[in-house]
């Protein structure tokens, strides 16, 4: 194993985040004005940081939307990458990156299918592909679609570590016949991680992803863990997260200390109908210099997990976004994103330059 090779923090120097925009063809279509009022936040937030990748089959009308709201400096920092898409969920169909120090970044590009086979996937699979033969992002392309992962399935701290959820991994039509150790050894290969930690517990009702980490636990700098606690014990989460939150004390880091463990709220419950959505405060997104995060409209709620995401990222501006809509297709704001690290050269397509 090279250990020049890295999986970076998602708080590490960035180039750009990627968003798969909404469009009519997808589960968005009957509120698309209110999903496209969200994904302008994070477009705004995103570009008074960074450079933005958004990807959609039709670009001229996403710049228009984005040339209304976003200042003329903005926009010169959004690529547009024209390709048909399924859905919208980057953080699971964009590339994974990894670094090495004096070489090209890493682009791997595993497959995805849908969580499992839940939903069509093969447009948003091919997505990676077309970004990097158009030359969007550059860097070492490895074809892994031989194996399923979503990236909103692993934390890394950037140090080696690589934490995931076994809910997810061993979930059916993913990558059976393969057990438990056969997929670990196969993520410390991939993903040139030292080790794995397995978290067992935990999962949100309405998650259609099978319990990825990053509507759970979430890494932070200092060797912090910020994590969804549940204090009702009326709650049909409390058992599990109770059982995942003890877990979590048990983990050490790779120096033998316990990890700081940080814990943020759990939302009261939120519906669509009958249907419990999967809200969570943990889907937040570090971008440089800020951390974008959801809120729910549930005041107290929202101001304590900011006050905790603050306690793990007092260096950076705190960016709320109303989550209710994204909630309503079982995601959330770090569903929507992807980043890409520093080392990746973002190129401007030249049809979609502004004017």
């Amino acid at each position: 194993m090279n250990n020049n090779i890295i999986l970076p923090a998602e708080w590490a120097e960035q180039s750009a985040i990627q968003l798969t925009w909404p469009h009519e063809g997808t589960d968005w279509k009957d509120y698309l004005e209110d999903i496209y009022s969200v994904y302008l936040d994070m477009a705004d937030a995103i570009t008074r940081h960074e450079k933005l990748i958004v990807v959609t089959p039709d670009a001229d009308k996403v710049k228009a939307l984005l040339a209304d709201r976003l200042s003329d400096e903005q926009l010169a920092k959004v690529v547009f990458h024209q390709c048909p898409t399924n859905d919208t969920w980057a953080r699971d169909h964009a590339f994974i990156t990894l670094t090495e120090a004096e070489h090209e970044p890493h682009l791997l590009d595993f497959r995805f299918n849908g969580w499992g086979e839940k939903f069509p996937s093969t447009l948003d699979n091919a997505i990676n592909r077309s970004l990097y033969e158009r030359r969007v992002i550059n860097g070492k392309y490895e074809n892994h679609n031989d194996f399923v992962l979503e990236g909103g399935s692993i934390e890394s701290d950037g140090c080696g570590t690589v934490f995931t959820t076994s809910c997810c991994l061993l979930a059916p039509n993913r990558n059976q016949p393969l057990e438990r150790n056969d997929i670990e050894e196969r993520l410390k290969a991939f993903l040139h991680a030292e080790r794995v930690v397995w978290i067992d517990y935990g999962h949100l009702e309405g998650d259609d992803t099978d319990g990825h980490i990053d509507t759970l636990v979430r890494t932070a700098p200092d060797n912090t863990l910020l994590y969804i606690g549940c204090d009702d014990t009326a709650d049909a989460h409390y058992n599990d997260l109770k059982a995942m939150e003890q877990q979590l004390a048990t983990f050490r880091t790779m120096t033998g200390e316990p990890y700081r463990l940080l814990r943020l709220p759990m939302p009261d419950a939120v519906y669509d109908g009958d249907d419990r959505l999967p809200a969570t405060y943990a889907n937040f997104v570090v971008i440089n210099g800020a951390v974008i995060y959801p809120t729910y409209n549930q005041p107290e709620n929202d101001a304590e997990a900011a006050m905790v995401i603050g306690e793990a990222f007092p260096d950076r501006e705190l960016v709320p976004i109303d989550s209710l809509t994204v909630v309503r297709q079982h995601g959330s704001l770090h569903c929507c994103t992807m980043q890409y690290p520093a080392e990746v050269n973002v190129s401007r397509i030249k049809e979609y330059q502004r004017g």
